[in-house]
């Protein structure tokens, strides 16, 4: 009989390995996003130490990408005008050349045909220095800064065998810059000429059926990386124009003492050296400053520096996140610690290419995500460097 008999109920049995029931669904999930995250940084360090191995070859490269973004619309315009497109090419770059060399010559020229005035000017700005110091409260007679000036000369030059170990790694570093410019000038011309049958190998690299995505995603980072370009120009033009102006405005006031001069070299350099992040920026506007200085005098020199802080300011915390971000669809949070992480691993180049690189990264990979390569037919996508 089975009165006395419990009737246990049937346990499922558990399913996958044993004690799997056991983990909570959360700590499964977060597991799975981590092992996929630290899968995701493990690539990215190796693509950065990929691209600081061979930075000698990714820079150049870099750099003629970022100048064909700029020429292909004007090399497009050539050919829709019926013509040849290695003459379309040609003139584009030998224009180019011919634009940059021509401002450089200009800011060479101005400055060595007031090159003696501003020595002789430079010294007796120097004199009233010397009498400054020797004056209430710092009493540093000119012995005493000539002594101060030893010093540092002397410090400077302690060590022969190092400034001879610097000449070495300069002369090197002059070597490879003739080499990066070599490849720098023949990378765009072939991205000029073929941009559409490098870019068709590339994806053919990919599997088939990725290369809708892959092809897809490469358009929306070219079209992104040429409106970066052109914004990058507008806040140079506007750097040059905010400084210039602003040394013309401070000359007027003081047209006793001849006004201040170089202001077209100043503006000049200004817009040049806004390429360059960082180091441009603050050689140009202490050359500026300096002028005013020794032209003018202390106060000048003072507002002159106002001047130049301001417009700074303005480009970094108005133009490069608000307009730049906009324009490349990156939030300025983004494009302003692009830039600081960017030259902080990297320096210069790293300053340069932090928020294209950025930008392109999230269009593409905005663009795979969004799935939108799924419905659109293969026949009908244009290629991303067709335009090239």
């Amino acid at each position: 009989m089975n009165l006395f008999k419990w009737n246990t109920p049937a346990t499922p049995a558990p399913e996958g390995p044993a004690g799997e029931h056991a983990v909570p669904e959360g700590m499964k999930i977060a597991g799975a996003w981590a092992w996929r995250i630290l899968a995701i940084v493990g690539v990215l360090v190796v693509v950065g130490y990929l691209i600081i191995t061979l930075r000698e070859i990714i820079v150049p490269l870099m750099i003629a990408i970022l100048i064909a973004a700029l020429l292909v619309p004007l090399v497009n315009r050539m050919v829709a005008a019926k013509w040849p497109r290695w003459l379309a090419v040609l003139v584009a770059l030998l224009g180019t050349l011919v634009i940059v060399s021509g401002l450089v010559w200009l800011i060479v020229a101005q400055v060595r045909s007031g090159f003696s005035d501003l020595r002789d000017r430079s010294v007796v700005a120097f004199e009233d220095f010397t009498k400054f110091l020797a004056a209430e409260p710092f009493n540093v007679d000119a012995k005493e800064l000539q002594d101060y000036i030893d010093k540092a000369i002397a410090t400077f030059t302690a060590d022969n065998g190092a400034l001879w170990t610097g000449a070495l790694s300069v002369g090197s570093t002059a070597g490879h810059l003739v080499v990066g410019l070599l490849l720098t000038i023949f990378a765009t011309i072939f991205i000029l000429i073929d941009g559409k049958g490098i870019w068709a190998w590339i994806v053919r690299i990919f599997p088939r059926k990725a290369r809708p995505a892959i092809d897809g995603s490469g358009k929306a980072g070219w079209l992104t990386l040429t409106t970066f370009v052109k914004v990058q120009i507008f806040v140079a033009f506007v750097d040059a124009v905010g400084i210039g102006l602003g040394a013309f405005i401070l000359g007027l006031f003081f047209q006793d003492q001849g006004g201040f001069p170089l202001v077209i070299p100043i503006a000049i350099a200004v817009f040049l050296g806004s390429f360059i992040p960082v180091v441009g920026a603050v050689v140009t506007g202490i050359f500026a400053v300096f002028v005013a200085l020794v032209f003018l005098g202390p106060v000048p020199a003072l507002i002159m520096l106002g001047i130049v802080l301001l417009v700074q300011q303005v480009e970094g915390h108005v133009l490069q996140p608000l307009v730049m971000g906009s324009a490349v669809k990156v939030h300025p949070l983004a494009v302003v610690f692009a830039v600081a992480a960017g030259s902080g691993i990297a320096g210069i180049v790293g300053a340069l290419f932090a928020v294209p690189v950025v930008a392109v990264a999230n269009v593409m990979v905005t663009y795979i995500a969004s799935g939108k390569w799924r419905v659109q037919s293969e026949p009908r996508k244009k290629d991303v460097v067709s335009q090239v």
